[in-house]
C-alpha cells in the first residue's frame, strides 16, 4: 500500500524526476519506458487498486500510443495532457507542470504556482493547492 491514493503514470525516469520537482505530496509515480503491452498493464491495475489514475505522457507518437492503451483498457483514468509545443513531459518548464499538476488535484510548490505566467491568482485564491501537504 503506498502513502497516497493517486497513482501518476509517466513514460521514463526523466520524466518522473521532472514531476517530483513539482509535487509536495508523495505520489506514486509508475514508468511505462516507453513501451505498452498485457503483462505491464495487469501490474500497473494491480498496483492500483483503489487509487486514482493519472496518465501523462509526451505528446509524441509513442505517447500517444501509450494513453490509448489505457483508453481501452483503464476507462475510469485521468488524462492529463501537456502542450504539443513541449514536446515531452521532460522539457516542460517546472511552472507549467505545477499549473498542470494543481489545476488536476496534486498539492505542488506553490512557489512554482506564483512563477507561472498563466492567471495562477485564481486557484491561489480558491483551491487548496497552494496550502502545505501534511501527512
Amino acid at each position: 500500500m503506498h502513502v497516497s491514493d493517486k497513482i501518476l503514470i509517466v513514460e521514463g525516469k526523466t520524466d518522473k524526476h521532472r514531476i517530483k520537482e513539482v509535487l509536495v505530496e508523495p505520489v506514486h509515480i509508475i514508468c511505462t519506458h516507453g513501451t505498452m503491452g498485457i503483462s505491464k498493464l495487469d501490474d500497473i491495475l494491480e498496483e492500483s487498486n483503489g487509487s486514482d489514475v493519472y496518465i501523462l505522457t509526451d505528446s509524441d507518437n509513442e505517447g500517444r500510443k501509450i494513453r490509448q492503451w489505457f483508453k481501452r483498457h483503464i476507462s475510469e483514468g485521468t488524462h492529463v495532457y501537456i502542450d504539443s509545443n513541449y514536446g515531452e513531459v521532460s522539457r516542460c518548464p517546472l511552472d507549467y507542470l505545477a499549473m498542470l499538476l494543481a489545476h488536476h488535484g496534486f498539492y505542488v510548490d506553490e512557489r512554482l504556482l506564483m512563477k507561472g505566467k498563466f492567471e495562477n491568482e485564481e486557484i491561489l485564491r480558491k483551491n487548496r493547492y497552494n496550502q502545505s501537504y501534511s501527512s
